[in-house]
């Protein structure tokens, strides 16, 4: 019995470490980027992105919480034309590196900044989806000689919250619930960012509840975890009048992410705008008809017009 019972513990161990080694990263489980992607390395971590179009002026997309680059890819359709247009994967989201890192919106920045430097770009113009565009906040205001103009989409940020509730978010977004989302309430999720939501959103859904059978899922989950806290501790609204760059602010005039329904039961899309509009020296909002969060996915050709618009005044 002794010998039978030693044999099944070892027969389970090699079981469990055989269905773990057998897992893939997440860059090979996630559909196929709409363009093909590059690899650059920074610190050590592999950084993903896309790169199209020939323009003089440089187009840098930055994607927002739980997305990745091809987030921007009906929008990089239309804009490459005329602009490079170039949007990374994060570290932490998509195909790039799941590191263990700070994933604030300064380490965010300083990324963004080592990869502008690598690929020597010039004539930015910094493009950033909600987190994507706290983030790019900060890259405005570190290193404002890298950026001619700055494009806030459904930007985090903006709005403020109360260290109590700060404090109520952090200890809801753990690492438990998010690796343990069940695939109705992903549904729901991806629902909260549209007003009308697109067919293809479906192949998102798909890919979120695929890579929860992938090798780094954990890891990725908790840069999400680590993001939200970042966003929460490094607030942005007080250094708003420091940016230097002329500024675009687009939301969908439907959000339902921003602001907040339960913390801000008060605050309006617009009230938020108002806020960068009184605070930014030059800034332009612009509201998007019957659009949700992700509105540069839900509106791409209403968005890129008002991109174009804005890079050639």
């Amino acid at each position: 019995m002794i010998r039978f019972g030693t044999i099944f513990i070892v027969l389970l161990i090699n079981a469990t470490l055989f269905s773990q080694n057998s897992k893939k990263p997440m860059k090979d489980i996630l559909s196929d980027y709409r363009y093909p992607t590059k690899t650059i390395l920074i610190d050590g971590v592999e950084i993903k992105y896309m790169k199209e179009g020939k323009g003089k002026k440089t187009l840098l997309f930055v994607h927002g919480l739980s997305s990745n680059a091809d987030a921007w890819a009906k929008n990089i359709e239309t804009l490459r034309k005329q602009y490079t247009c170039i949007a990374l994967d994060l570290p932490g989201y998509g195909k790039s590196s799941k590191p263990d890192a700070a994933y604030t919106p300064s380490y965010f920045a300083e990324v963004v900044h080592q990869f502008i430097g690598k690929l020597n770009l010039k004539n930015i113009v910094l493009i950033g989806h909600s987190m994507g565009g706290q983030a790019s906040i900060k890259l405005a205001l570190n290193y404002p000689d890298e950026i001619k103009k700055l494009i806030l989409v459904a930007p985090a940020g903006l709005e403020q919250f109360t260290a109590a509730n700060a404090t109520f978010m952090k200890a809801f977004f753990t690492l438990e619930s998010v690796e343990n989302t069940p695939d109705a309430q992903i549904e729901k999720n991806y629902a909260l960012n549209f007003y009308k939501q697109p067919e293809d959103v479906h192949q998102m859904i798909k890919d979120r509840k695929q890579i929860k059978e992938a090798l780094d899922f954990e890891a990725h989950c908790q840069a999400i975890v680590k993001s939200i806290s970042g966003m929460l501790d490094e607030p942005v609204s007080a250094n708003l009048k420091d940016i230097l760059q002329s500024t675009l602010v687009i939301f969908g005039d439907k959000d339902m992410l921003i602001p907040n329904r339960y913390f801000n039961p008060d605050l309006t899309i617009e009230a938020v705008g108002k806020i960068a509009l009184e605070k930014i020296p030059s800034v332009k909002i612009e509201f998007i008809k019957d659009a949700g969060h992700f509105v540069q996915y839900e509106k791409p050709k209403e968005v890129n017009s008002r991109i174009q618009q804005f890079i050639e005044e």
